[in-house]
């Protein structure tokens, strides 16, 4: 359920970034550090958002996995722990 709303909340973002890119069509100076070019307004949101997008989706899918390495290495230190728990024999 949680990521239906993920989900509805990026479709509801989307829409927004859409409709508020349309209505900014006019052409805007792109400056660059080798020059400038003229795009209209609605390109510059939108390669903006979407840069946006993939740089933080890219951020997210780093701290995934250096959080999967972090829980295989977790739950190897935990195997052995229960192996050497089981090897103890009790004192009397």
């Amino acid at each position: 359920m949680k990521g239906q709303w993920y989900l509805l909340a990026g479709i509801i973002f989307a829409i927004i970034i859409a409709i508020f890119a349309v209505l900014n069509v006019s052409p805007v100076e792109v400056n660059f550090l080798f020059g400038t070019a003229h795009w209209p307004l609605v390109l510059v949101i939108l390669f903006s958002t979407l840069m946006g997008g993939v740089i933080a989706g890219s951020l997210a899918i780093y701290q995934i996995v250096v959080l999967k390495k972090q829980l295989k290495k977790v739950q190897a230190v935990n195997g052995e722990n229960k192996l050497s728990e089981n090897n103890l024999e009790p004192h009397e």
